[in-house]
């Protein structure tokens, strides 16, 4: 094998080139932390497939640009507004699924810096610390106190300023209106609302009494997490 072969085209006398062991050695250990990483994310939760996958792989991903980098500024900050297009390509995610993704991040750039040890105590402590939240998201006081979001739609000559405000006011202990929006070409209006339910038993009572109230057209009522489009 050519002494060459993994030197780069335009290194010079003073490019300090990666060794192909470290580099193996580096890119091993990341792969091996993203699975673990993966594996303690996804504990007693739900995610797509496509962001395991990505959980499992981002870690030595940003491991190679970091060893790629190896001190160029020039390089690093071509690399960070690479990152930055391919953040805007990408579909939105939930704010657990972006801390997941930002955990991989740090990993693999802890590990490109070649700092093995830490990367692998970053991944225990941050991994752990997510199945802890995990775990403690699912206990049934946690539950007591679901959050929803309300989509009600009206005709266009109701006036929606207070009209749902006393069964919001009955049946939730919070909620808010985040958002208005006309459809069906401008002949109905949809209401967004993010509330908490006093009583989950209660749903149904909940909805008929909107019905009432919006010329029974549509409404729907889901879980706040759910909504995020997945990765």
């Amino acid at each position: 094998m050519p002494d060459n072969l993994f030197q780069g085209l335009f290194d010079t006398a003073l490019t300090n080139t990666i060794a192909p062991g470290a580099f193996l050695l580096c890119v091993g250990v990341s792969l091996i932390l993203g699975l673990l990483l993966c594996a303690m994310t996804l504990w007693r939760s739900h995610f797509s497939r496509s962001l395991a996958v990505t959980l499992a792989i981002l870690p030595a991903v940003v491991c190679v640009v970091i060893l790629m980098v190896n001190g160029n500024v020039g390089t690093g900050v071509a690399v960070a507004g690479a990152f930055n297009l391919v953040r805007f390509r990408s579909a939105p995610g939930s704010a657990r699924e972006i801390g997941a993704l930002f955990v991989a991040m740090g990993t693999g750039l802890i590990t490109g810096m070649g700092y093995l040890g830490y990367g692998a105590l970053f991944t225990l402590i941050l991994g752990g610390a997510m199945m802890l939240y995990n775990a403690l998201s699912l206990r049934p006081w946690a539950q007591n106190t679901p959050e929803r979001t309300l989509h009600i739609t009206i005709p266009e000559d109701l006036d929606y300023a207070g009209v749902f405000d006393p069964v919001l006011h009955q049946y939730a202990r919070r909620y808010s209106l985040t958002q208005v929006k006309t459809t069906n070409m401008g002949s109905l209006f949809k209401l967004t609302y993010d509330l908490t339910l006093k009583d989950p038993s209660q749903e149904k009572r909940f909805i008929d009494q909107l019905r009432l109230r919006n010329g029974n057209l549509e409404i729907s009522l889901g879980h706040q997490d759910t909504s995020a489009a997945a990765l």
